[in-house]
């Protein structure tokens, strides 16, 4: 038998407008992970003392030009977004610039690019949007990028990230890859991913954690095969596919500007630039 309402419940309902009392669900917690606190400070430690000034491989010189390379860089490698943006950038390095231009003519300076079409017509969009709503200033909101058009939430985080010092972790598939392979921020989706690995990063790196996971996930924790000898976190990775557990030599990687970063094997020489880069910002 169904148990009765108490007294009055009822008619507290009806007071409320007829919804519901009932406390919000507590935030859920992080998964169990196999890292110790000390774990994980030592992990970032070690990956901020190889990159210290961790930066994007997107070709820019100040947030709006790095605004237009992100919005160029779906479903694109850094290499193929950079070859676009040299082309663009000399003729349109500005909101007002760029609104100025035709989508046709920015569709051909872009067209290397994926959905250049779509692209082209949301640089104007978004660039009139930036000169009439912003002053031609790249806002420091997440909402106020996001409603800005082909800027998604992913695009928005990175932005704040790069530009602005903001404590986001846009999680990218490299990042999305490292959560999961190393068993330290699982999560079925990127905001999972990301909720899970905010609530672990030690305060002093939540500013370069997404440059630094993502590079190191470009460059070491690779798609195909980890390389694994050149990990500095070999010895503290508990990735089911690790294949050696001797970490490399903790050394400094040469500093860079935006464009590619180098591999740590190659002691900072720069990649190959014929396009093998794997895309992601």
């Amino acid at each position: 038998m169904a148990e009765k309402s108490a007294p009055g419940r009822a008619s507290s309902a009806k007071s409320s407008g007829g919804k519901s009392s009932r406390a919000p669900k507590p935030a859920k917690a992080p998964p169990a992970i196999p890292y110790s606190p000390a774990d994980v400070e030592e992990i970032f430690r070690r990956l901020h003392v190889q990159r210290p000034n961790p930066t994007s491989e997107l070709e820019h010189y100040d947030p709006f030009t790095f605004l237009v390379a992100v919005v160029l860089s779906a479903q694109m490698t850094d290499v193929g977004v950079n070859r676009a943006t040299r082309r663009l950038f000399p003729l349109a390095d500005t909101p007002a610039a760029m609104a100025a231009l035709e989508p046709e003519r920015i569709f051909e300076l872009i067209g290397n690019v994926s959905f250049a079409r779509t692209k082209s017509g949301n640089l104007v969009k978004l660039s009139r949007r930036l000169v009439e709503e912003h002053g031609g200033v790249v806002p420091r909101s997440i909402e106020a990028l996001i409603a800005l058009p082909g800027v998604g939430p992913k695009t928005a985080r990175v932005v704040l990230n790069t530009c602005f010092g903001e404590k986001y972790l846009g999680v990218d598939t490299h990042i999305f890859r490292i959560g999961n392979r190393l068993k330290i921020a699982p999560g079925r989706t990127p905001d999972e991913v990301e909720r899970n690995f905010l609530a672990i990063i030690p305060k002093p790196y939540l500013a370069p954690a997404h440059h630094l996971l993502l590079l190191h996930g470009r460059y070491v924790c690779k798609a195909r095969k980890p390389d694994c000898p050149a990990c500095v976190i070999a010895d503290l990775c508990r990735a089911d596919e690790k294949w050696n557990s001797e970490p490399a030599p903790l050394i400094r990687l040469p500093d860079h500007p935006p464009g590619l970063q180098g591999t740590p094997q190659a002691k900072g020489e720069l990649p190959r630039t014929d396009g093998e880069a794997e895309a992601s910002v």
